[in-house]
């Protein structure tokens, strides 16, 4: 055992130990053989999530086919171990039924007697272990990442006494619980929302399409090589539209051949749908507000700029409607199951409401409260997960 490699507790009972010490397997699954139906059921990458174990993604396995298999056990922490996006996160198995482990997900084995397995995923999901496992453990190239084997066995984490390690598991999960319930108040305000909007879009007329309402040409962006250097100039990634609408969140610095006048500089308030992307996520819209640079937006995202007499966030808000999204999504085409697209023509088609303004500005203001209450519970929301992982930063750098 080495001392101090991660900052010992001021406790001397804490030690540090590899992961192959403190776990009784630690390995990947195997090739599955899928079949439709089957009390058997196969743990993928989509069953690991942040939230925990999803038995509803997995898929059903050949029963005949076992002898090789990896059957989860109750307590097994699951670490995703391939895939750009995926690899790196775990969960605890917590699941009753019988399910064997894919060759994408490694299972980790706790020795009872030495740890807890909610200690090692606590450990895995820090930014500690998250930056260990990126730095040390990921192996090959964009899209092709693997998790070696080899070298998570031999990361070394902090091991204190059983009972602290369950005491400090128990406040961890205290504070998890409270994410979780906000989370859930959070999607019950959402799915409110989404109920009085399609409510009151329904007792309107939908005799308009998104050509008659837009003023002037609906646009696709431009989608330059990122550069690393900083030009003055930023560039959108997909990641900047979702279900809750524009956030800044995936940003890219364009080259130095973009400048603030180009016609894919955005303006505040434009209105900007993504063209292609998973079926779930295909037509998202969002209104965008400024980043404070000159910002351009990628060939995957149209902008429309709604005429007089239409508002760009009643206009949004009939675009993410369940019947907006299923229009959109029913239109959307493609063979891959990871990305399908929808054409110019599909968009200028897609059929909307148009009111008079003051009967806009009646479901706008209908929608508001739910909106500010979501902004509020967002925001306890972040103060949360900031408050978890100073936790167990100053845990793991042995300040607490």
């Amino acid at each position: 055992m080495r001392e101090a490699a991660i900052g010992i507790s001021r406790d001397s009972r804490w030690v540090e130990r590899s992961l192959s010490d403190v776990t009784e397997l630690l390995r990947r699954g195997t090739a599955p053989s899928y079949v439709s139906s089957s009390t058997v059921r196969v743990i993928g990458q989509r069953c690991v999530q942040i939230s925990g174990f999803q038995a509803e993604a997995a898929r059903s396995h050949d029963p005949g086919k076992m002898s090789r298999s990896l059957i989860a056990e109750h307590g097994d922490v699951l670490l995703n171990s391939t895939g750009t996006g995926t690899i790196g996160r775990s969960c605890l198995f917590d699941d009753k039924g019988i399910f064997v482990v894919d060759s994408h997900v490694t299972v980790l084995r706790a020795r009872r007697d030495l740890v807890e397995p909610r200690w090692i995923d606590l450990i895995l999901r820090s930014p500690w272990g998250q930056s260990r496992l990126e730095s040390h453990c990921f192996v090959g190239s964009t899209n092709q990442v693997e998790l070696s084997r080899v070298e998570l066995a031999g990361t070394v984490i902090p091991v204190p006494p059983l009972d602290e390690q369950r005491r400090i598991v128990e406040v961890i999960d205290a504070v998890s619980a409270q994410e979780r319930a906000i989370e859930a108040s959070v999607a019950k305000l959402r799915e409110t929302r989404r109920a009085a909007l399609d409510a009151m879009l329904g007792a309107l007329s939908w005799d308009h399409t998104l050509a008659d309402v837009a003023d002037g040409a609906i646009r696709n962006g431009f989608s330059p090589v990122e550069t690393e250097e900083w030009t003055g100039v930023q560039m959108l990634g997909l990641g900047c539209l979702s279900a809750s609408g524009f956030a800044p969140l995936q940003l890219k610095n364009a080259p130095s051949t973009v400048t603030a006048d180009h016609k894919a500089v955005l303006q505040d308030g434009d209105l900007l749908m993504s063209r292609a992307n998973t079926r779930e996520l295909v037509g998202m819209v969002g209104v965008f507000r400024d980043v404070g640079t000159p910002c351009i937006y990628p060939d995957l995202m149209m902008r429309i700029r709604p005429m007089k007499g239409c508002s760009t966030r009643f206009l949004a808000a009939s675009l993410m409607s369940t019947r907006g999204r299923r229009y959109i999504q029913s239109m959307a085409q493609g063979t891959s199951g990871s990305m399908v697209k929808i054409s110019a023509r599909t968009v200028r088609e897609i059929p909307v409401p148009l009111p008079s303004l003051e009967e806009q500005r009646r479901v706008l203001s209908a929608l508001a409260s739910f909106d500010t209450s979501v902004e509020t519970e967002t925001a306890e929301l972040a103060k949360l997960r900031t408050l978890r992982r100073g936790i167990v930063d100053d845990l793991l750098a042995g300040s607490v």
